[in-house]
């Protein structure tokens, strides 16, 4: 597992930068964290990364949005506020994250038995004992495809 200690906003937005320039056509990247945490900020990096330059929000209530003006199609996930998974079913989830887009899955944990196994998991924990501002990334994956991981410094 990788680990990062961050702290401040500029470094999450690097960090998820540094992935989006990164990433590859169908990867899954799952984000886990409480609130506040930085989820959207580093979804922000990861869409910059990207070429995207639209304004990313969370689409809490939309459950997801989809940018196309990037080197690959972003699908950007909520699902804070789904009652249950077939909620997520039944928006397409398996044709979006199975396809040649970069999906990026804020609040994973709360669909987990849909998450495929060659996903990255990306959890942010805060660190108030270090500031309020600090906070420990941590990202795990079992698929190589992900390796392109190792090569990012902050």
């Amino acid at each position: 597992m990788l680990q990062f200690i961050i702290d401040n906003l500029n470094q999450t937005l690097l960090l998820g930068k540094m992935i989006g320039e990164r990433v590859q056509a169908g990867d899954i990247i799952c984000l886990t964290g409480d609130l506040g945490t930085g989820k959207t900020h580093l979804t922000k990096g990861i869409a910059e990364g990207l070429g995207i330059h639209d304004q990313i929000t969370s689409p809490t209530f939309t459950i997801v949005n989809e940018y196309n003006s990037g080197r690959l199609k972003l699908n950007h996930f909520d699902v804070y506020r789904v009652n249950d998974e077939e909620e997520v079913l039944n928006i397409g989830f398996d044709e979006y994250i199975f396809s040649d887009a970069v999906s990026v899955i804020e609040w994973a944990n709360y669909i987990d038995s849909l998450i495929p196994e060659e996903s990255m998991h990306i959890y942010i924990t805060k660190l108030m004992e270090k500031g309020e501002n600090f906070r420990k990334i941590a990202i795990d994956y079992a698929d190589k495809r992900y390796d392109y991981i190792k090569e990012i410094e902050l």
